[in-house]
């Protein structure tokens, strides 16, 4: 009797972890279906020589502990590498220089307030507005975005200043229209448990967790990690991993309907019955592939907006650079009016990145309120992205190399209401036998949330495949 087959969707993370899990299960026959010439989605790695050159993601958060968990299956423990400890903290440009981000400052607020009151980020009033969030009435933990919370609790100093340009890193999106609840949801909870969010943070840095977190300004830098040779160490090894046939490149998933036993999946080249389909791919995506499965879930994953990111590496000689690079990198507000979101200084981040007399910087470019600018030729974005570079850094002279990597529509923008979009589309979803979602568009954007996702799929797709007892 022949195995039950699953086509999956997307050759990023969450799709590979997904395949990885089916695959190791024995159960089940696994056919993934990957659009693009390579599978690793974001994740992408070059390597120029001994160099290495991160398009995509980095690294990951330990805190999270499905992609650490997932290297360590694959047998990659050992090619986890930390930051360096020596270096473990942030800048923010403030005023057309870049200053520390105050120790102990915890993406939203201070764990600590005197290093912030020491801060030549915010003016006096500024730091007299953020101390009254000690005395500010609390509210019931309802959502709301991260502007209006940030100018509510701490003002909008600070939210101007360094939270705005802190979280623009990590989500690209528009503040006023992010949902707390769905990206930082411990805020609104220290709020509605303490009645302070700067209380509830001097709670947490008493405990052992928050004590490690205390370490690096800004990102909890220690706990992250990357691979030795970079990031697609880990997709390339998945990849590897599934058996031979399995993975389809430059086979695009156009349509799926119902069967009486299944789905059709129509490709760009042939049409696969399967008993179960795993769709990981970004929600504008899956929308249209699940028109004829079911309408008002492809209405609903089409509610959720992604926005466009690039990043560009540039390559220098160490003494063309006048900042001394004590640091992991910069985030820039808004306000100063540049062209870069944030910078990471990547050959410092973590070893290995460059040669011995060179520095590697990574810019990140575009996000929900400038999508327009990752449409630019990439020579008008890699100019002016080392105009800002020269003018922050004090750059000197013509690169070694610059590499700029596009991402349309890569990130997912969890906009207010979007936890309650997730729970109707996996409502919707539930009512599809066979059927299973996977991805940053619903519950995480980060390495981690995609391992699990994928894993959760697979999980998913498993118990409704197996033989009734």
């Amino acid at each position: 009797m022949s195995r039950p087959r699953v086509v999956v969707v997307g050759g990023g993370v969450s799709g590979l972890a997904c395949a990885h899990r089916l695959a190791r299960s024995g159960e089940v026959d696994v056919r993934l279906l990957e659009s693009a010439p390579r599978t690793g989605g974001v994740v992408a790695t070059t390597l120029l020589e001994d160099r290495v050159l991160e398009e995509g993601p980095d690294s990951f958060l330990t805190t999270k502990p499905w992609a650490r968990e997932l290297a360590c299956e694959l047998g990659l423990e050992s090619e986890l590498v930390p930051t360096d400890a020596a270096l473990r903290r942030s800048f923010v440009l403030a005023r057309g220089k870049l200053e520390p981000v105050p120790e102990g400052f915890h993406l939203l607020a201070p764990t600590s307030l005197a290093p912030f009151l020491r801060s030549p980020i915010f003016s006096l009033r500024g730091k007299l507005r953020a101390a009254l969030d000690l005395l500010l009435p609390r509210r019931d933990g309802a959502d709301e975005s991260l502007e209006s919370f940030v100018s509510r609790r701490l003002g909008r100093e600070v939210f101007l200043r360094l939270a705005e340009p802190m979280v623009a890193g990590i989500y690209t999106a528009d503040p006023a229209t992010l949902s707390l609840r769905a990206t930082m949801p411990q805020f609104l909870d220290m709020e509605a448990e303490h009645g302070s969010v700067i209380r509830a943070l001097w709670a947490r840095r008493r405990t052992k967790e928050a004590a490690r977190a205390h370490e690096a300004s800004g990102a909890r830098y220690a706990l992250f990690l990357t691979f030795r040779g970079g990031f697609a160490t880990l997709t390339d090894a998945l990849a590897a991993r599934l058996p031979a046939g399995t993975v389809s490149l430059g086979v695009e998933a156009r349509g799926a309907r119902r069967e009486a036993a299944g789905f059709r999946v129509l490709t760009s080249s042939e049409e696969i019955l399967a008993d179960a389909l795993v769709v990981a791919v970004p929600a504008p995506r899956a929308a249209p592939l699940l028109r004829e499965v079911d309408a008002e879930l492809s209405r609903l994953l089409g509610m959720i907006p992604h926005a466009s990111v690039a990043t560009v590496n540039v390559l220098l000689r160490r003494e063309q650079v006048s900042h001394p690079l004590d640091g992991m990198g910069f985030v820039v507000p808004s306000r100063e009016g540049r062209f870069v979101l944030a910078c990471s200084f990547s050959s410092r981040k973590f070893p290995g990145r460059a040669r011995e007399g060179e520095v590697l910087l990574r810019a990140f470019v575009g996000g929900a309120r400038h999508e327009e600018r990752v449409e630019l030729p990439q020579d008008e974005i890699a100019r002016r992205v080392l105009a800002d570079l020269r003018d922050v850094l004090g750059i000197a002279g013509e690169p070694l190399r610059v590499l700029v990597s596009r991402f349309p529509g890569s990130m997912p923008q969890y906009l207010l209401g979007h936890l309650e979009r997730v729970a109707a589309i996996e409502e919707r979803a539930r009512r599809v036998p066979g059927l299973a979602l996977a991805g940053n568009s619903y519950r995480g954007v980060g390495v981690p949330d995609c391992v699990r996702s994928g894993e959760e799929a697979a999980r998913s797709v498993l118990r409704q495949l197996a033989p009734a007892p």
